[in-house]
């Protein structure tokens, strides 16, 4: 798995070296680029997830050629995606680049797996929340690649896309490490995945238990 390949590589420190230095990460509060890469596509991922929760009562656009069973898997599973993440920022010890002390602040580099090791910062760094606003969308793939299969792999792509766009924009910012954005990509996934096979035994279960009655 590639982001097992990462995890091993070591490859996080050299390549937040590339945008910190002792005196910090100088693109962590520059105005312009927080308002574009963090602030506006927060706020547009959260808008685009309250208006599919609203297209899952109140179908739109593309909503209206899918039942509303899975309108309704494709707007808890972006939504779980998210708050999953979160969650797991807020159970985590590891802190952010730039709170190492050799990029200006106090906590040394304790790798992810050391669990119940703290690195002396405030932790709540991992895996990365602003990613998710884009790999959140992943998990709708499941329902989409069955409901609307013409649009299930643009879905993807942009999701993928836009995911690690602001992956990057964080790492930059010194916010986030690579291996961060690469797991929050992967728990989207697996989350996805999850849902869309508790429907499907849950249909299967619900199909055999009516034919049963029906037989009966």
């Amino acid at each position: 798995m590639p982001l097992l390949l990462w995890d091993a590589s070591g490859l996080d420190l050299p390549l937040a070296r590339l945008f910190g230095s002792a005196q910090g990460f100088a693109w962590r509060s520059h105005p312009s680029y927080v308002l574009l890469l963090h602030e506006v596509p927060r706020a547009l991922s959260m808008a685009a997830l309250l208006a599919l929760a609203w297209g899952a009562w109140r179908p739109w656009g593309f909503l209206r050629t899918m039942g509303a069973a899975d309108r309704r898997q494709l707007a808890f599973s972006v939504a779980l995606a998210m708050l999953s993440i979160t969650a797991l920022k807020r159970l985590a010890t590891t802190s952010c680049p730039w709170d190492l002390a050799e990029f200006g602040g106090v906590a040394h580099y304790v790798s992810h797996w050391i669990w119940g090791v703290r690195d002396g910062g405030p932790g709540h760094c991992f895996p990365a929340g602003h990613a998710s606003a884009g790999f959140g969308y992943v998990a709708g793939w499941f329902v989409l690649r069955r409901a609307v299969p013409r649009l299930a792999t643009g879905w993807l792509l942009a999701s993928l896309v836009l995911g690690c766009a602001l992956g990057l924009s964080q790492q930059v910012r010194g916010a986030h490490y690579m291996s961060h954005t690469l797991w929050t990509a992967w728990f989207c996934w697996a989350l996805g995945l999850l849902v869309d096979e508790a429907v499907q035994r849950w249909r299967s279960r619900t199909r055999a238990r009516d034919t049963n009655l029906n037989e009966t």
